[in-house]
Parts: structure tokens; sequence; C-alpha cells
């Protein structure tokens, strides 16, 4: 081929090419994540496993049929539907009816990813729009808990979980509460190690602090999470939970119970760091993760429910874009950060 018969392809920014795209990023996600969720197996039993696969095929379903109906090619193959499935199956009490999972995952997909133009246009968190919907719809159900490490958890399902839809479900067996909410409510206090280690109740995948944490290190080892966000969120929440903890200690829990219980290190590892909702510079992450950080801890602290984390990410999604705009880049060759004109 001669000079005259190249063809120039000239396309808009970014240039800047990676030899790691989105399919692989997303399914290292998923590699990060598969410990944790094959824990929840493990110590919620057959709820969990049944929860997980519904939450994960719904998703991946509800989005194959919306590509199709809309005349697009499916996007199934970029694996990013298949975390949305799994992480917001991973929020989600273990003995939930199951058709409040298909319907809380279909709401995800289409209103949280599908409706702002598909990946890489999602304002929010689409998992958290899921079970915030569910939260809104269902709070009984969504605050009810069945057991960890029962004896029977690997022969039968909650009758809960096949519960007919729009019917009261029926639970065999239930905890009393949550950490955070014996905490809040009753002033029960959990072991350290069991929070660490995952031996207490909970959302499906929220409770292995250990593994979620190894799965965070591993993401960022692999600059695939940017490490400001949870240092953020962690640093907010030890301080705040340390200082009020130090003014009352028989009031406030102490930081290591605040850092390893509820959905912190789910939230804050795995959803406050997507990318596309998340700031793009260095300091916009870690004022992101900040604002998170005290977001959760000021509902956990003085908020009428025990948790808070949900809320906060979604709160530091809204602003994300606010962050952006008064933080912004350096412009690449000028040295000089960009303003609006």
């Amino acid at each position: 081929m001669n000079a005259v018969e190249k063809t120039l392809t000239i396309r808009s920014s970014p240039h800047i090419r990676s030899p790691i795209g989105v399919e692989a990023i997303m399914r290292n996600v998923v590699y990060a994540l598969l410990p944790a969720a094959v824990f929840s197996v493990y110590v919620f039993g057959l709820a969990a496993l049944v929860l997980l696969t519904t939450a994960v095929l719904t998703c991946v379903a509800t989005e194959h049929l919306l590509c199709r109906a809309t005349g697009r090619a499916s996007t199934v193959n970029d694996w990013s539907v298949a975390i949305t499935g799994l992480i917001y199956g991973m929020t989600l009490p273990p003995g939930l009816p199951l058709w409040m999972v298909i319907l809380g995952g279909m709401v995800a997909v289409a209103l949280g990813k599908f409706l702002f133009g598909g990946l890489g246009g999602n304002l929010f968190n689409p998992a958290l729009v899921g079970r915030a919907f569910l939260q809104a719809a269902f709070p009984s159900a969504m605050t009810s808990w069945v057991p960890v490490l029962s004896a029977d958890r690997f022969q039968i399902l909650p009758r809960s979980t096949l519960a007919y839809p729009f019917a009261e479900p029926v639970y065999d067996t239930m905890t009393g509460a949550t950490p955070l909410a014996a905490f809040k409510f009753e002033r029960q206090t959990t072991e350290t190690v069991d929070l660490f280690l995952g031996l207490t109740g909970g959302s499906t995948g929220e409770t292995a602090s250990l593994l979620l944490l190894a799965g965070g290190f591993y993401l960022i080892a692999r600059k695939m999470a940017n490490w400001r966000i949870p240092a953020g969120i962690f640093a907010a929440v030890a301080a705040l939970s340390g200082i009020t903890h130090g003014l009352e200690p028989e009031t406030y829990a102490a930081p290591p119970f605040m850092l390893f219980s509820g959905g912190l290190m789910l939230g804050a590892l795995f959803m406050a760091t997507d990318m596309v909702a998340s700031p793009l510079t260095g300091a916009g992450c870690f004022i992101y993760g900040l604002l998170i950080g005290a977001v959760a801890m000021t509902i956990r602290l003085w908020g009428a429910m025990p948790e808070g984390v949900m809320y906060a990410i979604l709160f530091g999604n809204a602003v994300s874009p606010l962050i952006d705009r008064a933080i912004q880049p350096i412009t690449y060759g000028t040295g000089k950060r960009g303003r609006e004109p």
C-alpha cells in the first residue's frame, strides 16, 4: 500500500489506549468478588446460592432483552451487567423472596443503567438503585435476616425465599438484628473477630470483611480501582467514630466495629469505586471518599436507621459531577488545570 492509498482516521478524545479493556477489568472485578460470594454460600447455604444466581440471571436477562427491544447489539458479554447482578445480590438479605430479587434486578438495570444510556452513562451505581427501590418498597422484608451457619442450610430453603408474589413472606427462623442494629437499638456489641471473619448476620455478601478487603486490594494492586476512594471512606469513618467513641464510649461504637460491620467494606471497595460514577481526579476521589464516609457515619450515629452506606454512596454519586467541576484535571500538555469557558 502506498502513501496515497493510506487512510487517516480521525477520532474524538481521549486518544490514550490501554491494553486492558473494559471486559478485562470487569472480569477481574468478578474474580475479586468471588471469595466473599462463595463464603456467603458457606455461611447462609442454599438461600445465598439461589439468591445470588437469581440476581445475576435477572440482571443479565434484563439487559439482553432491553438491548434487543431497542435494536441495539447485546452488551451482556462485557461482564458489566454480571457485576451489577452479583453486587446487587450481595447487598440483599439471604432470605429475601425471589420475586422481590427479580423485581429489584429489573429496576437496577432498566432504571439504574439502561435509562442513562448503558455502560459508561449511568449517574448512580445500578446495583444500589435496585437495592434502594426494594428498601423503599419492602422495608420489612429488607430488614429480615436468617441465621448464619444453621445446621440445615444446605438441605432446605427458607420458606420466605419461595414466597408467592405480593404475599407476606413467612420466615422459619430469624436472627434478631444485624450487629449495627443490635448496637444501635440494644447496645449489644459483637466481637471484632467475628465481624472481620464474617461470622455474623447481615446481607448476603457484606459480612466477610477479610475477603472483601483481599478482593479490594487485588483490584487496587492491578490498578483497576482507585485506592483514594476507600482510603477517604475509611479515614472519615475511623475519625468520626474515634471522636464520638472517645467522648461517649457507652453510646458510640469504637472504630473497628464501625469499619468491619454492615456494608462498609463492600460499598467502599466495590460500589463507591465505580469508575463511571466517581470523580476523575485523585484529589476529587479522596474528597468523594471522605464525603461518603461522613454521610454514612452521620446516618449510623444520628439517623433513624442503623446503616447508611447505601444512601451515602448514592449521595456521593450525585455530588461527583460537582466535585469534577470544582477540581478540574490538568489539561494534557499545558500543565494547567482546565477551566469552564
